[in-house]
């Protein structure tokens, strides 16, 4: 497969990205050679439903981070496509509502790999069928689903997702659900249940008897420790990083990592920016964002903020985002420029997480995300396309083939066996 560099030249004149100077062409072969060899697992990777139609889909190289070409390209294995639900009102009508957005996720993804792409692409629901659609030479989808709200006060809907291919699950994300306290608590220390509600132990209970991954990337840390203690198979956290490194309420802290290590969990470290290095990202956004004000002033664009955005109907949305394009497009130059003053986040400030989390609770309970298409990405690993970058700071850090391998997946298979195992030994009890 063809494997996207950023430029030999640039790598070999040291770049803004990967730290040490690369001297070294056999590093570069070394680094090749192992990428191809391993199976490589993203945990999350957001979608779009519009860009799963038969019209507008993941076959062709959308402006998404990811989608069929560009995994090609980087050789990205396995996408876990998320069936992500924003946190609404807890009534009838918001679970409703929630439902009816996560069929809509399901529906797409199976779309994709059932009547889009079915000969690039197929849906796995544990390891054997990862290694066999990678054998077969077709990309792999696997289903999260980050935040359970969807699920109502009905269990029966877990077993539900379940069928559907979800193969882990958060129980909240940000703001509280019915069934966890969110890190966002930590805002206005204002929590629901102290951790985990009653409901949310129940849940617990039924994604051990069912085989689904916990996972703890959004819930509150009381929470998250409720979870460990409940749990009779080893927790996820699908795409969080290292709170010693990065003091977010979406990172762990050291106290729950090691957590991690002694039950046998995955830390699936997270390539986003604010996550990695929040004071590095503020420098450079701000700098950045002045120079889109000034384009978009130039084309008479208005940027609006967040909030704003949200309001609009889904043709003005669509309009917004084009013309937003446009400002991006027209800031190109003046960006890169930037990039030589005021660096962004970048791979060596990502790898630093995984080293921190390697040496803290061992390489068996590390991981590799990225929270594409939902806000992640960093310098040099900005989408699918990609992906060799990562291989290649590790490879540059000493990290040995199988370690690798380990950190591209196995680690996070190893525990997917281990909890679909302990299911197994629940449903015969």
């Amino acid at each position: 497969m063809k494997i996207k560099l950023l430029s030999i030249s640039f790598l070999l004149a040291g770049g803004f990205a990967f730290g040490q100077v690369i001297d070294d062409t056999q590093l570069l072969q070394k680094a090749r050679a192992i990428h191809e060899k391993l199976i490589t697992i993203d945990t999350h990777d957001d979608i779009n439903v519009n860009n799963f139609t038969i019209d507008n889909n993941y076959s062709s190289n959308l402006d998404s981070q990811v989608n069929i070409p560009k995994m090609l390209e980087g050789k990205l294995d396995v996408a876990w496509f998320i069936v992500y639900t924003g946190q609404g009102e807890l009534t009838d009508t918001g679970y409703e509502a929630a439902y009816d957005n996560a069929m809509s996720k399901f529906e797409a993804i199976h779309r994709l790999t059932e009547e889009i792409a079915p000969g690039k692409i197929g849906l796995a629901t544990n390891s054997e069928e990862v290694r066999d659609l990678v054998s077969q030479g077709k990309l792999v989808a696997m289903i999260g689903v980050e935040n359970a709200y969807p699920i109502g006060e009905d269990l029966s809907n877990i077993s539900k997702f379940y069928d559907l291919g979800a193969r882990y699950m958060s129980l909240s994300h940000n703001g509280h659900s019915q069934f966890s306290d969110s890190n966002t608590g930590e805002e206005d220390n204002i929590w629901l249940y102290n951790g985990l509600s009653e409901l949310g132990k129940k849940a617990i209970v039924e994604m051990n008897r069912l085989g689904i991954m916990i996972d703890v990337s959004h819930p509150s840390k009381e929470a998250i420790k409720q979870m460990f203690e409940l749990s009779k198979a080893p927790l996820i956290a699908s795409h969080s990083s290292a709170r010693a490194l990065c003091d977010h309420s979406r990172n762990l802290d050291d106290e729950l990592l090691m957590l991690f290590k002694k039950h046998g969990g995955v830390v699936q470290t997270v390539a986003f920016r604010s996550y990695v290095n929040s004071e590095k990202d503020e420098a450079f956004s701000n700098a950045q964002n002045e120079i889109y004000k000034t384009k978009a002033s130039e084309i008479g664009f208005n940027l609006l903020e967040r909030d704003s955005i949200q309001k609009l109907n889904i043709a003005q949305k669509t309009a917004y985002y084009e013309g937003y394009q446009k400002v991006i497009e027209t800031s190109h130059t003046d960006v890169k420029a930037l990039k030589k003053q005021t660096s962004p986040v970048n791979v060596s400030d990502y790898v630093d997480h995984i080293d921190y989390l390697v040496e803290k609770i061992g390489i068996d309970h590390v991981g590799i995300s990225s929270d594409f298409d939902g806000g992640g990405g960093v310098e040099g690993w900005s989408d699918a396309s990609e992906t060799f970058n990562v291989t290649l700071e590790l490879v540059k850090r000493g990290y040995t083939e199988e370690q690798i391998a380990k950190l591209w997946g196995e680690n996070l298979l190893r525990v997917l066996d281990e909890v679909q195992a302990v299911a197994k030994k629940l449903q015969k009890l």
